[in-house]
């Protein structure tokens, strides 16, 4: 089994915790804000040390996390407008 097939055992959704929204088991660290960090080039270092509870396969977790969703959802886009 590869690394991208475990994102489920690092990632939650619990409706009692941070508003149901998917984050990283064990802690308040919600998977978009992850996403948010890497789209805005913000280093894995530099993440592990904004949030000290993270670790590296938590942020691979994620990532995985998002390809899944990627594969399973189309987000619309105007017409006139290409990915």
């Amino acid at each position: 089994m590869n690394e991208m097939s475990h994102w489920s055992e690092r990632i939650a959704v619990d409706p009692t915790v941070c508003h149901g929204k998917a984050c990283i088991k064990g802690t308040r660290v919600l998977v978009s804000t992850i996403l948010d960090n890497l789209a805005a080039s913000v280093s894995k270092a530099d993440m592990l040390r904004s949030y000290p509870t993270l670790t590296s396969a938590d942020i691979h977790a994620a990532l995985a996390y998002a390809a899944e969703l990627a594969r399973e959802r189309t987000v619309a886009l105007p017409l006139g407008q290409s990915a």
